[in-house]
């Protein structure tokens, strides 16, 4: 039992960012980091890549164990439930100091503050909530080779056409069909009057350029999701939850 003048610290939030030989990636995720921090200043976050960047994942944790810390929530910065979640980052933390207690909170995706965050975006990309019912959107992911991730990504796509937009079409840079000019082709020919793509993506990198360069016949073209306040407070959102379990052991 902890005595009843001192509360337990809470757990450390390990930010897992994938990492990218373009320097945009490591800026719009620290940018990310620093809103996090700034919503939940009691809470220490910190920024692991798994690939390209430093520090690593593993540098990280080791560096924390041997400043004596003990509780960790790992944090992978995702959209979808793919082979990095499922596969990477486990492997990752299994090599992680004995003394850390590691529990891993869940993707970002699906959660409604991310369609949230992709309104703001197309909003900022000078679209208006009055051009909702004569715009087509194309919701424009990386792509993945797991069909879970695909599915997640269709199914985002029909929940946010039920929100009032003309017509809402999945399109993946990678991996899957279709591109994204072709979605915005099929939008043009259902009579859309305009057509908008929203990149479902955190941050810059070779893909999302990739969705950019699909986006040419677009009318509008959103910003990545990058630091908006809506992904800021669903990553503690996700850090709330994985620390649920020892929040109910110490009655906090």
């Amino acid at each position: 039992m902890y005595p009843q003048h001192r509360k337990p610290s809470r757990p450390v939030l390990v930010v897992i960012a994938h990492g990218s030989r373009d320097p945009r990636h490591a800026a719009t995720v620290h940018a990310l980091v620093r809103r996090v921090r700034s919503l939940r200043p009691g809470v220490r976050v910190e920024t692991g890549f798994l690939d390209f960047n430093i520090p690593s994942v593993h540098g990280v944790l080791e560096s924390l164990a041997a400043e004596g810390v003990r509780d960790v929530v790992a944090l992978p910065l995702l959209l979808t439930r793919a082979f990095h979640a499922k596969a990477d980052i486990p492997a990752v933390l299994r090599e992680a100091p004995a003394q850390l207690r590691i529990r891993q909170a869940e993707v970002l995706g699906p959660a409604p503050l991310l369609l949230t965050a992709l309104e703001r975006r197309l909003y900022e990309a000078g679209l208006t909530p009055a051009d909702r019912s004569s715009t087509g959107v194309v919701l424009a992911s990386a792509g993945s080779t797991d069909p879970e991730a695909i599915a997640v990504i269709a199914e985002i796509a029909r929940e946010w056409r039920r929100t009032g937009w003309c017509a809402v079409r999945p399109a993946f840079a990678s991996a899957s069909l279709p591109r994204t000019e072709d979605a915005v082709r099929e939008l043009r020919a259902l009579g859309c009057a305009r057509v908008a793509v929203a990149p479902y993506v955190l941050a810059p990198g070779f893909l999302p350029d990739r969705i950019a360069r699909g986006a040419a016949e677009a009318d509008v073209l959103a910003d990545v999701l990058g630091p908006a306040p809506e992904v800021a407070r669903l990553l503690l959102d996700r850090y709330d939850t994985a620390r649920m379990p020892a929040l109910a052991a110490v009655g906090a």
